[in-house]
């Protein structure tokens, strides 16, 4: 792997860069207004590469959010009577501005989130395309009309909004996981009460910017950021309001199942996508090349962080050595280590030092239960900024029984495991409680049928390491929502 040489980062000067200063804002947006917090406190926002604070940022607390709530309940009233057409079409002017603004987007959030640039510009692009999506999409909301038992009668099923939504969002899509709740929200005819990630808020307030020039009328979409300390207040007036009809939420399993139990005191419709572990099975027959190509992306992406990244990868004893020597090489060849904002870097920090903490933990008791480290392993000694760096880092023969195998990892750590048959890799793929994504690779057409059937996962990659768009589905099974 190799390492950016830049001597330097001043992450207040690099804000400082993005053209429409506008877009950087501090400020709830609640009801179509910049607010501040009730008790005009704020909370600090730091570059997580450089831990150097670019910004404060109102903190918004119960009371704070309970006139958001009902400022989207009286926008409801107005919202949902509109047609689908008219939804659609500030959609999609929403759409085209966060496109045309999609340099400044990514840079603010590399700033925030560590997120290499590149990649940061793709997620822009990538939540871009829900807004056009759903905008699209408002416009096909069919009903149905039911065969009636009955000669004098005619069943006729409506599609209508269900009323004000709570979205709570994570810290690593800090653009996409609010254009996938809201676009969806939004088209339905519903209005919406955002609390992102306390770590990277600042995505989420530039795109109120943008949908408030699009022309989306006040209240129906009001972003509320939160401190760490507020964060179970504001969770919790989310989920127990009787105005809040539904909650949609992405993040750990043990948080999204708190947030359900509080949710079903009202009877409020969840939509829960939580943790994964996700297998990335290579068998015999696979293109060993393109599975190692794949997995570089699948378990690398923003340093691991992502719910859907390979967290366990199983390879066929007959190629194991090989694979192995193959994506390592890749992995010193293709990773460049650095601040996301420096030329050819594409690996980032941790966004958090307790995820930092987390993974060091891990690889420790995966060596004491005797895994051995290939490549990586430590935070980088060669880097001139201080982050929550890691270095990509590669294991084999890691047990099945430390928390690396049967926990979510979230970071970069990646154990290649071996296996021996089809059936022993399905029962070791299927043996954590979460079931969110799985990928393998696989040449011969009945397996690929076979195994695609048998993981116990809400979505399957065959010959990919990339399985998310616009598209299609997006859910897991188990505990993992």
């Amino acid at each position: 792997m190799q390492f950016s040489k830049v001597v330097q980062v001043n992450s207040m000067d690099e804000l400082a860069k993005i053209q429409d200063k506008s877009l950087v804002r501090s400020q709830a947006y609640v009801d179509g207004q910049w607010v501040d917090a009730k008790s005009g406190k704020t909370f600090k926002v730091q570059d997580p590469a450089t831990l150097q604070t670019i910004g404060n940022v109102s903190d918004m607390d119960a009371t704070d959010v309970q006139q958001a709530i009902d400022a989207a309940s009286h926008a409801f009233a107005s919202w949902k009577t509109t047609t689908a057409k008219q939804r659609s079409v500030l959609l999609r002017k929403w759409y085209e501005l966060i496109i045309a603004n999609n340099k400044d987007l990514a840079r603010l959030m590399t700033l925030e989130g560590g997120k290499p640039l590149a990649e940061a510009a793709g997620e822009v692009t990538y939540g871009a395309s829900f807004i056009e999506w759903f905008g699209e999409e408002a416009k096909r909301a069919y009903g149905d009309v039911v065969p009636s038992p009955m000669a004098n009668t005619r069943m006729v099923v409506m599609k209508q909004p269900v009323g004000v939504v709570g979205i709570i969002t994570p810290y690593n899509f800090p653009n996409a996981m609010i254009t996938r709740k809201v676009g969806a929200a939004l088209a339905a005819g519903c209005t919406v009460v955002v609390r992102p990630a306390h770590e990277t808020p600042y995505s989420a307030l530039a795109l109120c910017e943008l949908a408030h020039r699009a022309g989306i009328p006040r209240g129906v979409i009001n972003v509320v950021p939160c401190s760490a300390e507020n964060t179970p207040d504001v969770g919790r007036e989310l989920t127990t309001n009787l105005a809040i009809r539904k909650v949609s939420f992405t993040g750990s399993t043990a948080v999204g199942k708190m947030l359900s139990g509080q949710a079903a005191g009202t009877m409020k419709k969840v939509s829960m996508e939580l943790g994964g572990n996700a297998p990335f099975i290579v068998f015999e027959d696979a293109d060993i090349n393109a599975a190692a190509e794949q997995l570089i992306g699948c378990k690398f992406r923003n340093s691991g962080q992502t719910c859907v990244c390979a967290n366990r990868v199983y390879v066929h004893e007959s190629i194991y050595d090989k694979f192995v020597a193959i994506f390592t090489d890749l992995v010193k060849q293709r990773l460049h280590v650095g601040h996301g904002l420096a030329e050819g870097v594409n690996f980032g920090p941790l966004i958090t030092e307790r995820g930092l903490r987390k993974i060091e933990d891990q690889l420790k008791r995966a060596v004491d239960a005797g895994a051995r480290i290939v490549l990586g392993g430590k935070r980088p000694e060669n880097l001139s900024i201080d982050g929550y760096f890691f270095e990509p880092t590669v294991l084999v023969d890691v047990s099945d029984d430390v928390p690396m195998s049967c926990e979510e990892t979230f970071g970069p750590l990646c154990p290649i495991f071996k296996f021996s048959s089809e059936e022993e890799v399905i029962s070791r793929a299927n043996s954590v409680p979460v079931g969110l994504a799985g990928y393998f690779f696989s040449r011969d057409i009945g397996r690929v049928f076979r195994v695609a059937e048998a993981l116990e996962v809400g979505m399957v990659g065959v010959n990919t390491g990339v399985l998310s768009t616009e598209v299609s589905p997006f859910g897991g099974v188990k505990e993992s929502g």
